[in-house]
């Protein structure tokens, strides 16, 4: 009867220990706004937004511990409309994020499954729409560092921290015997130091468009880019290099990114250079620098200030520039929850019509009738 009890006892504590050693952890974000939109098609336009600063989500991750340093780990995140209730990307039930792993300290990160690459994991906390909302973010999202797409199907590895660097390298399968008929891959390389960070990557995907494989729409043979202007595109090269540097309350970065996209329009379809009057075929290119500005005013409010030059150019059509001014705030009530407030102006060149980013939206940017747009958004944000 000792004999049962003690191995009773040593079972529960080997249960308790093992539990100890395992963690889930719920979490998620509620965000909403409104938008006010100057010249869209020669009028103005108001709407009630999700996802401003912050895409609306909730997920789930946890990790558990295996021995050895190692340990396994999982990540289910969903996206959301606040305003409606709807699934986002496309009506996936996890659609932002999903994957399992594992992970050690002397080891790296090895995961599989549906995730982000290195441009968005390394550069995209660089660019200023990361600290107030992707209004802020550059024409089309051209560079995906608003996370227009994810890339399903992929592995994904993560060197440990070493000195302050970090590579890691990603690629996706196409899932077909057709290996490149809808595949990707990508590489980059970050640093971190004190007041410095700093960051190199680049990302190619090939197939959009096509059912199944790397990029998958949220329609069988749609685009990932949707309706926007770029989502003929059937092959995508994606690079760039920025760095920030902080000093006391004060934030200053510098952000180069390119893209290359080969794609294809046909007659009476909307390009970044305006509805088009016979098909055309060629190579788009962008090229996006930026310089950008962030104080903490206090320890509760944020400014941000931020300066984007995009030069676009078509292939046997020509070549504009998008010049873009954004200014803004960030309020927090609390450690959970905040305020926000963003004004973009953008002008164009060479007749480009101006389309700044429709938040909280994939698909395509609210062209403007003319050269100038304004569009203005106040928020709130709640984080759990």
């Amino acid at each position: 009867m000792k004999k049962s009890l003690l191995a009773l006892a040593a079972l529960g504590m080997f249960a308790g220990a093992a539990q100890a050693q395992s963690s889930v952890t719920l979490y998620g974000i509620a965000d909403a706004g409104l938008i006010y939109t100057s010249n869209v098609g020669g009028s103005h336009m108001f709407s009630l937004n999700s996802g401003i600063a912050s895409g609306s989500r909730f997920g789930l991750m946890g990790s558990e511990d295996l021995g050895g340093g190692l340990k396994a780990i999982f990540r289910l995140e969903n996206g959301f409309n606040i305003n409606n209730g709807g699934l986002g990307q496309g009506g996936r039930m996890f659609g932002r994020q999903a994957y399992v792993g594992m992970s050690g300290a002397a080891w790296g990160t090895l995961t599989a499954g549906r995730q982000y690459n290195a441009m968005q994991d390394y550069l995209a906390p660089l660019d200023i729409a990361s600290v107030n909302t992707s209004i802020m973010t550059h024409p089309f999202d051209n560079d995906n560092l608003n996370n227009t797409f994810r890339t399903d199907n992929s592995i994904k590895y993560a060197t440990p921290i070493i000195a302050g660097f970090q590579a890691e390298a990603m690629y996706s399968f196409s899932n077909s015997t057709s290996f490149a008929s809808n595949r990707a891959y990508t590489v980059g390389l970050n640093y971190s130091n004190g007041p410095l960070k700093a960051a190199a990557a680049y990302a190619f995907s090939q197939g959009n468009g096509v059912s199944g494989g790397a990029l998958q729409s949220s329609t069988s043979g749609g685009s990932v880019y949707g309706s926007n202007a770029l989502g003929s595109a059937v092959r995508i090269n994606q690079w760039g290099a920025g760095a920030t540097y902080a000093f006391g309350p004060a934030t200053i970065g510098l952000l180069y990114t390119g893209s290359l996209f080969n794609t294809g329009w046909g007659a009476g379809v909307a390009t970044p250079f305006g509805t088009t009057g016979t098909a055309v075929t060629g190579q788009l290119r962008f090229q996006n620098i930026e310089g950008s500005f962030r104080y903490m005013l206090t320890p509760a409010l944020q400014l941000a200030v931020g300066e984007t030059y995009t030069r676009a150019t078509l292939s046997g059509v020509g070549g504009g520039n998008y010049w873009q001014t954004n200014l803004g705030t960030d309020y927090n009530l609390s450690k959970r929850t905040d305020l926000y407030t963003t004004v973009a102006y953008q002008k164009t060149s060479s007749g480009l019509p101006a389309a700044v980013a429709a938040a909280g939206s994939e698909s395509e940017a609210a062209f403007a009738s003319g050269s100038n747009q304004v569009v203005v958004s106040i928020g709130m944000r709640h984080k759990f």
